[in-house]
């Protein structure tokens, strides 16, 4: 960890950190001044029967406030010119790095990530550490300066305990960092084995392989659950730390103050350390201990990503050793963006499940049609991949995000639903198709509705600038200007629940097409023909759920066959 916070520091520009630490004199001085005007307020003014002297201290203590504040700004102001540089010099590291591998033929695995992701979090937790630690420097500084002001037997009491918990925090980093990262490797490891049973979820279920892939994931959960520990102790000693050093000052003043006050320290000398403690060390000390307990460790993990080598800029240019001719080894199947694991939900305690243990995974830019009987659960399925109800037992997951745990702006931003009823409401037509994608432009939204065939539609109505009437419009057309609107959102998941009933079959059939060349759509098919267009289907007959390509389930699922011979005008085959 010494080795990754000595690089953080080692690019550090002297004439920025002079700018910084010169500004913040200025900013020191309300929090060397609060404690000692307080007590001339108390002890020259209040208790000495004379209020207007009282409060002409307490005003000193505003005056203070407002030249602090002006230093504060310019401190904030100066400390991009220490932060961005750093950040630069990670972005040229990895872009060097990056290009001397390509040109190696060792091309960067994650180059994208580290560039974007990686050095941005080292970014934010490095100006998180700047701003803590600089913090608690100036108010340590100023406290100690306001004490001895006070009286120095009030800081022979007040500052020990401070930097006994100071120090002792300071020693706890190197077992943080380590639980950190080893919790961070863990997380890692959990996502790669979750990822490929979910990947392979379809072939478990067709072999019996349901406890092997328990049995798989078994082992990287019980890291993380153990790393999840060890971390939680980090935590605490982190707590135990803020203890000694923020509240231990405190009891030790109050404890000591009968026998200062016979000694002739003033009660508003007391009250002064009491409100440097509260006020000035407590703080500094919960936002360093925050800053580097949190910031800290996050700066030391993308570092240890970013700069594997630590110490060294350069790529090595000796070729490795040649070794023995493998095959290259297959690359993994993509993650599936939406997944659903054991997902079950019955509309009362003592109600049928509509859905029980079912568990599929969709993959990028994949088109699975759900079809089965009216009742049999088809828009409950829905309402749980959309987050809009929550399962009884099971998940859904987003890209591996529990759909449970996003908020709903984060969940309208992975899924766009488009229910039966397509809903317009009164406003522009611009402003109706725009609705889920405020920013767009009148070309994203004309390409749109040419996609699902409302261009005609939106002409008739007078163009974007129109007025809507939705009591105006037939069904059918509200449903082909809600499919525009949803088509339009940049959510990469589409959702049609029986969103194109009241469309002809020709129409329906464009509609579907558009969405399944914008992203990954799911189509609750109302139509048996909408399963011919998809390349999976998942068929649900209120007993069981069976998914496959259509070749398949002719095999397996009586139901599929029913639908599909009804689809033909013949016989089932």
């Amino acid at each position: 960890m010494r080795q990754e916070f000595r690089y953080a520091a080692s690019g550090l520009s002297a004439r920025a950190v002079w700018a910084l630490l010169a500004w913040s004199a200025l900013e020191i001085l309300p929090t060397a001044v609060f404690g000692l005007m307080l007590a001339r307020a108390v002890d020259e003014g209040f208790l000495a029967g004379r209020p207007w002297t009282g409060a002409a201290w307490l005003g000193g203590v505003l005056l203070a406030a407002a030249v602090g504040a002006l230093g504060a700004a310019r401190v904030y102001a100066a400390l991009g010119a220490v932060v961005e540089p750093f950040r630069d010099r990670l972005v040229r590291q990895v872009v060097r790095r990056s290009l001397a591998g390509a040109a190696a033929g060792r091309p960067e695995p994650g180059a994208l990530s580290l560039l974007t992701r990686q050095v941005e979090i080292a970014r934010d937790a490095y100006a998180g550490i700047v701003v803590s630690v600089r913090g608690c420097l100036v108010t340590t500084v100023g406290v100690t300066a306001g004490l001895l002001a006070l009286d120095a037997r009030l800081a022979a009491l007040v500052l020990p305990p401070f930097f006994l918990g100071l120090m002792a925090f300071t020693a706890t980093l190197g077992f943080a960092a380590g639980r950190q990262r080893a919790a961070a490797e863990a997380d890692a490891d959990l996502t790669d084995a979750a990822g490929r049973v979910a990947a392979a979820a379809r072939d478990l279920a067709a072999a019996g392989g349901e406890a092997y892939g328990e049995a798989f994931a078994a082992g990287p959960i019980a890291a993380q659950r153990k790393a999840e520990r060890a971390l939680a102790g980090a935590a605490a000693l982190r707590t135990l730390c803020f203890a000694v050093g923020g509240w231990l000052p405190l009891l030790v003043l109050l404890v000591a103050a009968p026998r200062l006050l016979d000694q002739g320290v003033t009660a508003g000398a007391l009250t002064g350390a009491l409100l440097y403690i509260l006020t000035g060390l407590q703080p500094a000390l919960s936002a360093l201990i925050s800053g580097l307990g949190s910031s800290g460790l996050r700066l030391y993990v993308a570092l240890t990503r970013i700069r594997p080598d630590t110490g060294r800029d350069e790529v090595a240019e000796a070729d490795p050793e040649p070794g023995p001719l493998n095959p290259l080894p297959l690359p993994d199947p993509p993650a599936p963006v939406l997944a659903a694991h054991g997902l079950t939900f019955a509309y009362g305690p003592r109600s049928t499940p509509a859905v029980e243990d079912l568990e599929f995974a969709v993959g990028p830019g994949e088109h699975l049609a759900i079809v089965g009987p009216s009742g049999v659960g088809k828009s409950t399925l829905a309402a749980l991949l959309c987050g809009l109800l929550r399962p009884d037992r099971g998940g859904v997951a987003y890209s591996g995000d529990d759909a449970a745990q996003l908020s709903p702006r984060e969940l309208a931003r992975r899924r766009v639903l488009l229910p039966q009823g397509g809903y317009v409401f009164t406003a522009t037509v611009r402003e109706n198709l725009a609705y889920l994608h405020p920013g767009a432009t009148d070309e994203a939204i004309a390409a749109s509705a040419a996609a699902v065939g409302a261009t005609g539609l939106v002409d008739r109505l007078g163009g974007l600038d129109a007025l809507l009437a939705p009591r105006d419009l037939s069904s059918g057309e509200r449903q082909i200007l809600a499919l525009a609107r949803a088509h339009l959102s940049p959510a990469p998941v589409a959702i049609l629940d029986e969103a194109t009933c009241h469309l002809d079959p020709a129409a329906e059939a464009r509609a579907e097409r558009a969405f399944a060349e914008r992203g990954t759509l799911i189509v609750i098919a109302h139509r048996p023909s909408s399963a011919l267009r998809a390349e999976r289907v998942l068929v649900l007959d209120g007993g069981t759920a069976v998914l496959g390509d259509r070749e398949m389930l002719q095999g397996v699922s009586p139901l599929f066959r029913v639908l599909m011979a009804h689809q033909s005008g013949g016989a089932t085959p």
